[in-house]
């Protein structure tokens, strides 16, 4: 299965948003589904406040997790995971106009051929959170592979 499939799932499963992105990539963090879900757990709506979108932070956890960090030179890795998270926001935004929870909600997106994966999959404007979801898996995906991560 795809992780944007397997993202899509989580979610309609339950799982809210950063869950659905950061359980799709266990293979790449190392978490299992129980630790991805306790760590998204509370990013959900926008950490419950509608600011960050939670699909973006789940992405942006993944990418962070995916860069290797040299005990001698921690400050390395946190330059290349902002540079990654950065980029990722970059992206996200071009393709939806926003990255805060409470600006995309009332979008109602449609996929198109900016979104592969949502219009492959078949989702609706009235699944806007699923759009943003496997979106943000795909993004997420093509960026690690990019850069040799997976």
């Amino acid at each position: 299965m795809e992780r944007t499939d397997k993202a899509c799932q989580y979610h309609m499963n339950g799982c809210n948003c950063c869950q659905s992105v950061l359980a799709a990539f266990s293979d790449v963090t190392g978490l299992d589904e129980a630790e991805s879900m306790r760590i998204g757990g509370g990013f959900g709506t926008g950490a419950g406040t509608g600011e960050l979108c939670g699909a973006i932070t789940g992405a942006v956890m993944v990418l962070g997790m995916a860069v290797p960090v040299a005990p001698d030179n921690p400050a390395a890795g946190k330059r290349e995971a902002v540079a990654l998270s950065k980029e990722f926001q970059a992206r996200f935004k071009e393709k939806f106009g926003a990255l805060r929870c409470q600006e995309l909600l009332p979008l109602r997106y449609e996929p198109d051929d900016a979104t592969p994966a949502a219009k492959r999959l078949g989702l609706t404007a009235q699944q806007h959170c699923r759009i943003m979801i496997v979106t943000a898996a795909e993004l997420t995906e093509a960026m690690l592979k990019e850069r040799g991560l997976m």
